[in-house]
C-alpha cells in the first residue's frame, strides 16, 4: 500500500470521528495534493468538501482533523488555513523505499493487470516505397513506449506495422517507373530512387493531368492481378521492408505481426456482407454507408459508386480479424489527430453490428512533427529522412565522446545509444497531442530537459557506485544519511514512479515517464552537488550508495520503458 493510501484511510477514519459517514479513502486520496513548497509538507488534504456536512469553515475543520492524525507513516500533521499538511516520517520512509527498488529492480512498479491477456497496437505504419521520416517517428516510438508500459502492467502486447501498401499511389509509381526509372538506381537506392519517382510523378502530373488517369489504370490492373504490374508492387515492397527492417533494429523495435492493408484484401467481402445481413448499409449518392446520425458523425463510406472498397472497409475486416486472431483485452491505434473521425466511425459501425468488444478499442492521437513549424510533405519531397537523422545524431554523440572521453571502450555502441536515444526522447518527453518541432540544438544538448542528459546520469552515479565500491546493505540506516532536503527530494521521486507509470498507462501518455525520469535525473544531480555521497563514515556511505543504486535502478526502466538503453559509461 502507498504512503498516500495510507494516508488517506487515516484522514477518511479521522472523518468519520467528525461525524461524516459517507467519506471512504479512495475518495480521499483523489483529492490529496503535494504541497508547492516540500518544506510545508509531503501531501496536502483539502478540507473545502466538508464544509457543507459539518457546517464550519475549512480552516476550523483542518484545525479539528489535525490533531487525530498520527502513527506510522506520518510524523506530524498541522492545520495550515483550509489544508491539513501532512510530514511523513522520513527515516522509516526512506528505509522501505530503498528497500523495495533494490530488492524489486526492474520490476518496481510492476502490476499484474492484464493477466497476460493481448493488446494488438497498431503502431508505425510507414507506406512503401515511401521514406521512413520524421513524420513516422511518433507513432513508432508512442506507440513501442506505449506497449512496454502496457508488458509492465501484466498485459501482453501485439506489436502490430500495418504497412501502407495498396492504393492509387501504386499505380502512379509504377507509370513513373516505367516512364523515368531504372532498375540499377533502384537496387542502388530503393527508397531515395522511389521517392524521386514519386515526387516527379506529380511534378509531370501538374503539366500533364493525363498521367494521373494512368496512375489509376495502372492500380486497377494492379487489383485485377495484371502480373508485370503485381511484380513490380512485389518489388517496390520487399525493397522497402528491408530498408525499414535497418531502421527499426537501430530504433531497437521489432514487431510481431507485419501485415500492410493488401493482407485484408480478400477479407472485405465478409465485412459488406455482415453489414448487409444486418441491415446497416444504406445507398447515398450511389455509394453505400452506414448511417451514424445518432452519434453526431457523418456516414461511415464502406463502398464507392464504382463498387470499390475503402480505408473503412479495411479496417472494419481488420479490427474483426484481430479480434478473432488474438482475443484481445484492448485494442490500440496509434495513428495521428487528424485521423480522430475515421476512429470514431469505425468503433461505432464495430459497434452497430453487435460486437461488444468495441468499446475496448482506442484511438491514440498525437500531433505533428514540424520542420521549421510547418508540416513535411512526401509529395513535394519536403521531409527529412529518419536515417539521416539517426546517422547525424550518432556521428554527433562521437564526435563529443572523442573529446570528452576517447578512452571510452565501446565508442560505437554508446554513440548509438545516445544519438538514437535523443531522438526518441526530444519526442517522448512531449505530450503526444502537442506538435513538435524538429530541432537538433534541442535535441542533442548534453544539459536540460535532453535523452543524453538523463543517460548521463545514469552513467553517472554508475560510476559513483564503482568507485565507491558498492555493496548492497540492509535497513535500518543511520538517520542523518538521508536527513538533507536532495536526499528526501529523491526518496519520494522514486516512491512516487509506480503511480507515475499508474498514470501514463491510463491515459496511454510516455511523456509522464518522460518528464520523471528529467525530474529523477535533476534531483540526483542536486543530490550528488550537494551531499558527500561517498562519506567517511563507512555506515554513511554505504547508506547513501543504496540510494544511488534505487537512482540507477528507476532512471534504467523508466528509459527502458520509453525505448532508450542506459549506458553504464559515457
Amino acid at each position: 500500500m502507498s504512503y498516500k493510501q495510507q494516508a488517506a484511510e487515516k484522514i477518511a477514519a479521522a472523518i468519520n470521528q467528525l461525524g461524516v459517514a459517507d467519506f471512504p479513502a479512495e475518495k480521499v486520496q483523489a483529492m490529496l495534493e503535494t504541497p508547492p513548497n516540500p518544506q510545508m509538507g509531503d501531501i496536502a488534504f483539502p478540507c473545502f468538501q466538508l464544509a457543507k456536512a459539518l457546517r464550519k469553515a475549512p480552516p476550523a475543520i483542518a484545525g479539528e482533523l489535525a490533531p487525530l492524525l498520527s502513527g506510522a507513516p506520518l510524523r506530524e500533521a498541522a492545520a495550515v488555513g483550509p489544508y491539513v499538511n501532512l510530514f511523513l516520517d522520513q527515516q522509516q520512509v526512506a528505509a522501505e523505499v530503498i528497500t523495495k527498488v533494490t530488492k524489486e529492480k526492474e520490476a518496481y512498479g510492476s502490476r499484474n493487470l492484464g493477466q497476460g491477456r493481448k493488446v494488438p497496437i497498431d503502431l508505425s505504419s510507414p507506406n512503401i516505397a515511401k521514406p521512413f521520416s520524421m513524420g513516422h517517428l511518433r507513432s513508432t516510438v508512442i506507440g513501442n513506449a506505449i506497449a512496454n508500459i502496457m508488458e509492465k502492467h501484466g498485459y501482453q502486447p501485439v506489436r502490430i506495422n500495418h504497412i501502407g501498401d495498396w492504393g492509387t499511389q501504386f499505380g502512379k509509381l509504377i507509370v513513373a517507373y516505367l516512364k523515368w526509372g531504372s532498375e540499377e538506381k533502384v537496387k542502388a537506392e530503393p527508397i531515395k530512387e522511389l521517392l524521386r519517382l514519386y515526387v516527379q510523378f506529380h511534378e509531370e502530373a501538374e503539366k500533364d493531368p493525363a498521367l494521373e488517369d494512368q496512375g489509376r489504370e495502372w492500380f486497377k490492373k494492379l487489383e485485377d492481378g495484371d502480373p508485370q504490374a503485381q511484380r513490380l508492387w512485389q518489388w517496390f515492397r520487399d525493397e522497402s521492408l528491408k530498408e525499414f527492417t535497418k531502421i527499426y533494429e537501430l530504433m531497437g523495435v521489432s514487431f510481431d505481426f507485419v501485415q500492410g492493408e493488401a493482407f485484408y484484401n480478400d477479407k472485405m467481402d465478409r465485412i459488406v456482407q455482415l453489414l448487409e445481413e444486418k441491415d446497416l448499409l444504406t445507398e447515398s449518392e450511389g455509394a453505400m454507408v452506414v448511417q451514424l446520425d445518432e452519434f453526431d458523425l457523418p456516414p461511415c463510406l464502406i463502398k464507392k459508386s464504382d463498387g470499390a472498397t475503402l480505408y473503412a472497409t479495411r479496417d472494419l475486416a481488420a479490427a474483426l480479424y484481430r479480434h478473432e486472431a488474438f482475443d484481445f483485452a484492448k485494442a490500440l491505434y496509434v495513428v495521428g489527430n487528424e485521423q480522430r473521425l475515421h476512429f470514431q466511425q469505425l468503433f461505432r459501425v464495430l459497434q452497430k453490428m453487435g460486437f461488444a468488444w468495441a468499446t475496448e478499442m482506442y484511438h491514440i492521437p498525437f500531433g505533428m512533427m514540424l520542420k521549421d513549424g510547418k508540416k513535411m510533405s512526401t509529395r513535394k519531397g519536403k521531409v527529412v529522412l529518419l536515417e539521416e537523422v539517426f546517422a547525424q545524431a550518432i556521428a554527433d554523440v562521437k564526435k563529443v565522446i572523442e573529446e570528452k572521453n576517447p578512452q571510452l571502450v565501446n565508442k560505437d555502441e554508446v554513440a548509438r545509444q545516445v544519438g538514437v536515444g535523443a531522438v526518441i526522447f526530444h519526442d517522448l518527453k512531449n505530450f503526444r497531442l502537442n506538435d513538435v518541432n524538429f530541432s537538433w540544438e534541442e535535441m542533442l544538448t548534453f544539459e536540460g530537459e535532453t535523452g543524453p542528459y538523463v543517460q548521463y546520469t545514469h552513467a553517472r552515479a554508475c560510476s559513483l557506485l564503482r568507485k565507491g565500491n558498492y555493496q548492497p546493505a540492509e535497513a535500518p540506516f543511520p538517520a542523518e544519511a538521508f536527513d538533507s532536503k536532495e536526499a528526501w527530494a529523491i526518496i519520494t521521486t522514486l516512491n512516487n514512479f509506480p503511480d507515475v507509470v499508474d498514470k501514463a498507462r491510463e491515459q496511454f501518455d510516455p511523456s509522464q515517464i518522460g518528464k520523471y525520469v528529467i525530474d529523477l535525473a535533476q534531483q540526483f544531480n542536486k543530490f550528488y552537488a550537494n551531499v558527500r555521497i561517498l562519506a567517511d563514515e563507512p555506515e554513511l556511505k554505504a547508506a547513501r550508495l543504496q540510494l544511488v543504486h534505487a537512482v540507477v535502478i528507476v532512471l534504467k526502466e523508466g528509459l527502458r520503458l520509453l525505448g532508450l538503453q542506459a549506458p553504464e559509461e559515457m
